[in-house]
């Protein structure tokens, strides 16, 4: 599995991003279209991209970075077929020897379900194992999502 890092995504690889996110993350945070995506990604401040994939599967994995209020911020998506095979850790280190600090919302809970109606599993034990910390006072709580901050820093 190789790991391609790029500021800007192609067509391709924006139309397999909104598969793999309408595929693993809860359903009511899913795009109806690639534009809808365009949309989000476009209001990204100073994002990168890096995918994880080989030749028969060219997004297995896909990570963003980007600055919100100061702060730099990622998030991850690992196909499920995948979990567990250290891809999003690979991903992970990409994104930690390119950033000093890295902060996320993380669902620390496990009541949504993806849009397949399977449960979402949070992904808190993953990220604990890979030094990220809880900030248990900062929490996002919309109509869409509650989840709680994670940040890691480098020593």
């Amino acid at each position: 599995m190789t790991i391609l890092k790029v500021k800007a995504l192609s067509t391709a690889q924006k139309e397999a991003v909104l598969q793999l996110w309408n595929n693993e993350y809860p359903a009511q945070l899913c795009f109806r279209s690639v534009q809808e995506l365009e949309q989000y990604l476009y209001a990204l401040s100073k994002p990168v991209h890096y995918i994880a994939g080989n030749p028969s599967l060219p997004c297995a994995a896909w990570a963003f970075a980007f600055e919100r209020d100061g702060e730099r911020w990622f998030a991850i998506i690992v196909d499920g077929r995948l979990q567990k095979t250290g891809i999003g850790t690979a991903l992970l280190d990409a994104l930690k020897a390119d950033h000093k600090v890295l902060n996320g919302w993380l669902t620390d809970h496990d009541s949504y379900q993806k849009q397949d109606g399977q449960v979402y599993f949070s992904p808190r034990d993953f990220y604990l194992k890979n030094d990220f910390t809880l900030c248990p006072g900062e929490r996002l709580e919309t109509e869409k999502l509650s989840a709680v901050k994670i940040s890691w820093s480098r020593s």
